[in-house]
């Protein structure tokens, strides 16, 4: 989620999101060299703005998010793949039934999703101005219970907190517009310290500029990390997908990644599957190719319409391998 700026590992299972040799009801190629492929027809993807994917590490459960035009409300859904290659048709999971939420993030075990709300707290009246870190732990039954919001240092109630993004060891990676930055909106890390959270250290030059860095992904062994950013002097246009990899404990300085992953639009809320195969982002690049393979179960054309209109946010999909080293 970036409406600050908008509005104002397991083993492979096979292409993310399906068992193996399916997507949908479709036979699924490998990854390839080849540029970007939209994602998800009329599940994933449906000419509304489409936003961020978070697959279980099985692959067989997703949460994904959906915007309204503006860009300034957010809701998450959930869908589940069954035995036949089928996606069930979405809902609201528990966690996210009010208020306004985005940016689900499933730690490599599969035990909790961190996200962002602007829900109250216990005893407050109405949402609150600002968006916090949340967090909802998987139950038993494979459902998830009530959400928790990190305390602070995580949050800090004046400003935004957006993107959370765990490593398997539980370092907290996510945007803020906190005070200490070298910008407005940098990338900060938060370290597991007993039951909560040291304080968030700056990701450092190698990563934040007096542009606007926003969304980490960090890969569950924090070897490679993958945000978005806007403003900085190699950008296309609008925000770009960066890229830096950990060398001997320190991070290298960030490269952004080549067209046609990015484009002159905006490229922004990415995560990659838990097989490590696919990057998923979502892109404002006009398109007008096919759509690939259809996920709404029934069919429903209008849940097409609009797909690519350059307006709002689409959901596509690049092998892991076209990023390069």
């Amino acid at each position: 989620m970036i409406a600050a700026a908008l509005a104002g590992c397991a083993p492979p299972q096979g292409p993310a999101g399906a068992p193996p040799g399916r997507v949908g009801a479709a036979v699924a190629p490998e990854p390839s060299l080849a540029g970007p492929e939209l994602y998800g027809a009329g599940l994933f993807t449906t000419g509304a703005w489409d936003f961020f994917v978070a697959f279980t590490p099985d692959q067989r459960r997703a949460l994904f998010c959906r915007a309204d035009d503006t860009f300034t409300r957010y809701d998450i859904f959930e869908t589940r793949l069954d035995d036949a290659g089928r996606w069930s048709p979405p809902v609201k999971p528990g966690f996210a039934a009010r208020w306004s939420n985005a940016d689900p993030h499933i730690s490599p075990d599969g035990g909790r999703v961190y996200f962002v709300s602007n829900r109250p707290d216990p005893g407050e009246v109405g949402e609150r101005a600002t968006y916090d870190i949340w967090v909802a732990r998987r139950l038993a039954d494979g459902g998830w219970g009530e959400a928790e919001r990190l305390p602070a240092p995580v949050n800090d109630p004046a400003v935004d907190e957006w993107s959370p993004s765990v490593t398997a060891s539980g370092a907290l990676y996510f945007g803020s517009e906190r005070p200490g930055g070298r910008g407005g909106l940098d990338l900060w890390v938060a370290r597991p310290q007993g039951d909560g959270f040291q304080a968030p250290e700056n990701l450092g030059d190698a990563i934040n500029t007096a542009a606007a860095e926003v969304e980490p992904w960090i890969s569950p062994d924090e070897s490679y990390l993958i945000f978005s950013a806007k403003g900085r002097t190699d950008g296309l246009g609008g925000y770009d997908l960066y890229l830096s990899r950990k060398r001997d404990g320190r991070w290298l300085p960030a490269r952004r990644l080549p067209e046609p992953i990015n484009s002159r639009a905006s490229e922004y809320n990415h995560s990659v599957s838990p097989d490590g195969r696919w990057l998923y982002f979502s892109s404002t690049r006009p398109f007008a190719g096919p759509i690939g393979a259809r996920f709404d179960v029934p069919r429903d054309d209008a849940a097409i319409r609009g797909i690519g209109n350059g307006k709002t946010g689409d959901i596509y999909r690049v092998a892991i391998s076209a990023l390069g080293e």
